[in-house]
């Protein structure tokens, strides 16, 4: 079976990575979509909506046939958004609220093909294990957390500090595989 050619609406070397292990080679084609929540939103609804918004900005320039793959990923503590920090500063205040507590990631998915969108979210609890002073500025200064949602990496030295995942590990380091799989079927990119 030959698969429509495949969008990658992100510049996320990681989705591209988790992509890649699926056997999928998309075109990596970043979407031009303001990222910022509204006042109030549920960061569990803005992923899926920013996540929408990704896909239908890339879609309205795919070829007829093409599917277009979008997620937006945001780290929810205590109901407040954790973006990606805007300084070293940013990333210390983070990981000293984590530290040591759960907190959700949660990530919207949205495949987009000829017209149809179809979209999802998946949310994974991790658990942070406690971090003294020290951990975190060294961890800060390895400059991992600077491009991160929430200041970490599951897949790289951020994974020394998580203490459990309850859910889908693929979902925390950006793209949920299973949701992936079922939109993906839902507009014909069998996986």
């Amino acid at each position: 079976m030959t698969r429509p050619p495949l969008l990658l609406a992100s510049a996320s070397p990681r989705r591209l990575e988790l992509l890649r292990a699926l056997g999928l080679e998309p075109l990596v084609c970043p979407a031009d979509v303001d990222e910022t929540l509204r006042p109030g939103e549920d960061p569990h609804e803005a992923a899926e909506r920013l996540a929408r918004a990704k896909a239908a900005a890339v879609a309205q320039g795919a070829p007829t046939g093409a599917v277009v793959l979008a997620a937006d990923t945001i780290v929810v503590l205590d109901g407040e958004a954790l973006g990606k920090p805007r300084d070293r500063a940013d990333a210390r205040r983070m990981l000293h609220a984590l530290r040591g507590r759960a907190h959700d990631v949660v990530t919207g998915v949205a495949l987009a093909r000829d017209g149809r969108l179809v979209s999802g979210r998946e949310t994974t609890e991790v658990l942070f294990a406690p971090m003294t002073d020290e951990e975190v500025d060294a961890y800060v200064a390895s400059g991992e957390p600077s491009d991160k949602a929430g200041a970490y990496a599951l897949q790289g030295l951020g994974g020394l500090f998580v203490e459990r995942i309850t859910g889908t590990p693929s979902n925390v380091i950006g793209l949920p595989f299973r949701l992936v799989r079922r939109l993906g079927s839902e507009v014909g990119l069998q996986i």
